[in-house]
């Protein structure tokens, strides 16, 4: 990847970022561990981030 970035990709790369985040441990106690996982979590050396 470019060192320099343009705005709009470093935008979208910052949203990737913060969808990376596991879900919080109130949100598994507040749904008495139906929800434990996020789907959209992904391991930055494994899957690739498609931001064009």
């Amino acid at each position: 990847m470019a060192a320099h970035k343009s705005a709009p990709r470093k935008i979208r790369l910052m949203k990737k970022l913060k969808q990376n985040s596991s879900v919080p441990a109130w949100v598994i106690i507040k749904t008495k561990r139906t929800v434990r996982t996020n789907p959209k979590k992904r391991q930055w050396r494994r899957t690739d981030v498609r931001v064009g």
